[in-house]
């Protein structure tokens, strides 16, 4: 027991690291609420498609093909799908899988294509008018086979975020919340996606965006998230895709903050005292590391070829020991970076290495 009297000694860093601590909080609270305020700015997307021609025509055909595959999806469920069931006849028993076949997946199919041609040309438009418009990738073999690259990695992207998201439904207690949560980082992601690419970042760089910035996205991303967690899948696709363009008009008009991660406070002055935020909270969440390592598993298990395979990843700088999404994915999109040379490609194809000029084959 202390002595009557004795005071009891403070330690002054602890308070300091709670104070710390709690201001680093607040600053997460503060910025999950501007993600929030930017993910309701509905008067700069009415503002926006009215003030042009081109944004106002290519919403309204995302509107109209995904309205129609919306009811389409709402009519099978409500209505045919009670009335043909427990039915004895084969026809009636098999008229739901007629009507999916024939009708429902062709629609929901071609709504989700021409969706994502119709947004790149609202987030082109939007993009342009705000920043002028961007230069064009040159129309080159090198070009083709990059685009192709990039989007069948896209692709298995999407796939394996949606995989994911279903899979930590499957957690005990937390799964729905865990993935509640990161199907908000994913939605994010992709709304933001079309301004990064116009802006040149990498896919390195747009996932560590992201996570660097986690708050602001977490809550940018939660309403359309909110939208497409109640119906079927195919509905919740389709819920999406009719939002999608919407929320890409809104992500080309937020500023993600903050615009420094590791110093959200700068220092007044340059004799002031730089307040970094509180280790305790991380500044950076790996939010895509599950994703990107599916990712990289499955590109290289769908590379055929062998050998050949092998010389074509050297031929186009691509190391052994980085994924494909830290090698190819990030340099060629949309004209960012210089990607590989078509001569490299071709050499790479039949064989040999072209390197500064000067062909190295093989020794037998």
């Amino acid at each position: 027991m202390k002595a009557e009297g004795q005071e009891t000694k403070r330690v002054p860093g602890i308070k300091a690291g709670a104070r710390t601590k709690r201001k680093t909080l607040f600053l997460q609270l503060s910025w999950s609420w501007k993600g929030l305020v930017d993910a309701f700015r509905w008067d700069i997307v009415v503002s926006t498609v009215t003030s042009d021609a081109e944004i106002r025509a290519n919403m309204l055909k995302s509107l109209l093909l995904n309205s129609l595959s919306l009811l389409s999806i709402y009519v099978f469920d409500l209505l045919l799908q009670p009335l043909v069931r427990d039915q004895q006849k084969w026809l009636h028993r098999n008229m739901g899988w007629f009507y999916r076949v024939l009708w429902l997946f062709p629609v929901v199919g071609a709504s989700l294509y021409l969706n994502s041609s119709w947004c790149s040309i609202v987030a082109n438009r939007v993009y342009s008018l705000r920043h002028g418009s961007r230069k064009a990738a040159p129309s080159t073999y090198t070009g083709i086979l990059t685009a192709l690259a990039t989007s069948a990695y896209r692709a298995v992207m999407i796939c394996t975020s949606v995989v994911i998201t279903f899979a930590l439904g499957y957690i005990p207690v937390v799964g729905y919340t865990a993935g509640f949560v990161f199907f908000c980082w994913v939605d994010a992601y992709y709304c933001f996606e079309f301004i990064w690419v116009a802006r040149g970042l990498s896919l390195a760089q747009r996932i560590g965006h992201l996570e660097e910035r986690w708050a602001y996205y977490l809550a940018f991303g939660l309403p359309s998230s909110a939208l497409c967690m109640w119906g079927s899948t195919l509905a919740n696709a389709a819920v999406f895709a009719l939002v999608l363009p919407s929320y890409i008009i809104m992500a080309m008009h937020a500023k993600p903050v903050p615009p420094n991660p590791y110093n959200p406070v700068p220092a007044l002055s340059e004799t002031s005292t730089i307040q970094y935020p509180s280790p305790f909270v991380p500044i950076r969440i790996p939010i895509f590391a599950p994703v990107v390592w599916i990712n990289d598993r499955i590109v290289r298990l769908l590379s055929v070829g062998g050998r050949r395979s092998q010389q074509y990843s050297r031929g186009v700088g691509m190391d052994k020991k980085k994924g494909m999404s830290d090698t190819i994915v990030e340099s060629v999109e949309e004209g960012s970076g210089n990607g590989a040379s078509a001569e490299s490609l071709r050499s790479a194809a039949r064989g040999g290495i072209r390197v500064a000029g000067t062909r190295r084959r093989k020794a037998n």
